[in-house]
């Protein structure tokens, strides 16, 4: 068997190499159809006759690191059908090799479409320019618009969220196909109507898995009641997380009161800590007086006029979600408190001494630091200590109580156990989201309605009103398997694929992309 390398096996199928001319930069290569006929594109007919011939050029794929320039001479045929309203009609190249009018053979220009969907613009344009391939940028995201296709097979099951445009300015919504892991669709914003108006012209669509707002849960009623809706798990766990620090922050005066922190003697506080105090006690001040109102049932309208404080914050106070409490601020003196506590007990007073020292032991803080601690402990020596007691903020109160004892501290642990004596409704609050967090992780919708019930008369109220309004998903999602996971991760491929065109990507070829990448 022959095994030579001929001229017409560098060339797309269907081409006779007539010659070749080798340039300092590209390939000439002059080519024609080994084809005798050629069908009339409009009838279909076979025909031999030809009218004409005219030479047309392509570019191929690059050939030992020169770019190849085609020379295809094309001939014109008559067509000699007498329906026919074609008389003259130029020949056709199979299989795609060469398309009508096409400026690229058709093997490159499945190259430059990847090139486009991979990098985008300019970054595979200066990557075609080192294959040396003839593409410019713009060039390369036409063809990526020109090849785009939607899917078009029937949909079942489907994930819908939102993704940012510009975060808290402007948002779209993407659509996911669960079933073969694959976006569907871009939607402009993110407003139920639209939603709606898509989501009602796929019938077939039988379950839908969403988050928990209620834009995507409201429109996908209306357009498709027979549908299940699935509230996406993740969400779930989450905000019952966030639920139980929003009843931490309710409950830190009691908190602070169980252990031992209510009193506050700005004598013993340093420069830096008095200013942070004397912002606590503006804040103090700012509470009080929303709160005097809404006792004399003035409307919230009418508080923000009055106090000048926006919705939002006279809304939290209200509700209690703005229970401020004095924090003493950390310090980058923890770690070396132990060694400091131990040279003062020694008669070590001098704080520029102890700062000297404590730098060759890995310290990188300032000479004020150290000298602030030093007046701090001068001060405690003459006043009570437990006036300064340490107070942990209510998130990391908040993941104590939900870590297991044996992976706490000693003194976290006392600090735990005096929380749970003296706030009990604390810990009923507790107790209730690790039993919903359990129910969600072992799928067990049974004991859903006796949770509404008792959660609805705890610190957690607000959350479980929520779950009551969206009940039905809730229960789908602990008994269905589907989940907006895969949503979650198209979006993130989302997030790259526009960060690639420094966010300027409009809707179609950014749907292009994502989509055509599949």
């Amino acid at each position: 068997m022959d095994q030579s390398l001929r001229p017409s096996s560098l060339v797309p199928e269907g081409f006779l190499v007539e010659r070749t001319t080798l340039e300092p930069d590209r390939v000439v290569v002059w080519v024609r159809s080994r084809q005798l006929d050629c069908a009339c594109p409009a009838c279909g007919v076979l025909s031999r006759r030809v009218h004409s011939r005219y030479l047309r050029r392509a570019a191929d794929l690059p050939l030992s690191g020169r770019r190849v320039d085609l020379r295809v001479m094309v001939r014109r045929f008559r067509c000699d059908a007498v329906l026919c309203g074609r008389q003259v009609f130029s020949e056709r190249f199979a299989n795609g090799v060469l398309p009508p009018l096409a400026r690229r053979t058709g093997r490159l220009e499945h190259i430059v479409h990847h090139l486009g969907l991979a990098l985008g613009g300019r970054p595979a344009a200066s990557f075609a320019e080192r294959l040396m391939l003839p593409v410019s940028n713009d060039t390369l995201l036409r063809v990526v618009r020109r090849r785009a296709q939607q899917p078009v097979d029937p949909l079942a099951v489907i994930g819908i969220d939102d993704f940012a445009w510009r975060r808290n300015h402007r948002y779209g919504t993407i659509v996911c196909d669960l079933e073969r892991r694959r976006p569907v669709v871009l939607l402009p914003d993110r407003e139920p109507a639209t939603a709606q108006a898509w989501l009602r012209d796929h019938p077939s669509i039988v379950t839908i898995a969403r988050d928990r707002g209620g834009g995507y849960g409201e429109a996908a009623a209306k357009a498709l009641p027979h549908a299940i809706q699935i509230a996406d798990r993740w969400h779930l766990m989450e905000n019952a997380s966030r639920a139980f620090l929003d009843a931490v922050r309710k409950s830190m005066r009691q908190i602070r009161s169980v252990i031992g922190a209510t009193v506050i003697d700005p004598e013993l506080l340093t420069a830096a800590e008095r200013i942070q105090y004397e912002g606590y006690l503006r804040r103090e001040e700012t509470n009080m007086a929303i709160l005097a109102l809404a006792q004399h049932s003035v409307p919230i309208k009418q508080i923000v006029r009055e106090t000048g404080h926006s919705r939002k914050l006279v809304r939290q106070v209200i509700r209690g979600e703005r229970t401020d409490v004095f924090r003493m601020r950390q310090s980058s003196l923890e770690p070396h408190l132990p060694w400091l506590d131990g040279q003062w007990d020694a008669g070590a007073r001098n704080a520029t001494d102890l700062w000297r020292r404590l730098k060759q032991r890995g310290f990188r803080g300032s000479l004020r630091v150290i000298g602030e601690w030093a007046t701090r402990r001068r001060r405690a020596e003459k006043a009570d200590t437990e006036a300064l007691h340490r107070i942990p903020s209510a998130r990391t109160i908040a993941r104590l109580m939900t870590t297991g004892r044996d992976l706490l501290s000693k003194s976290e642990t006392v600090t735990i156990a005096a929380i749970e004596t003296g706030v009990l409704p604390l810990v009923e609050a507790r107790t209730l989201i690790i039993e919903f967090q359990s129910m969600i992780r072992n799928k067990a919708p049974a004991g859903l309605k006796n949770w509404l019930e008792r959660a609805s008369q705890s610190l957690v109220v607000s959350f479980a009103r929520g779950v009551t309004n969206d009940e039905a998903a809730v229960r789908a999602a602990m008994t269905l398997s589907w989940s907006n996971g895969q949503t979650e991760g198209q979006i993130t491929k989302l997030k790259l694929v526009k960060r690639q065109m420094y966010g300027r990507g409009k809707l179609d070829l950014l749907q292009a992309r994502l989509i055509g990448a599949i």
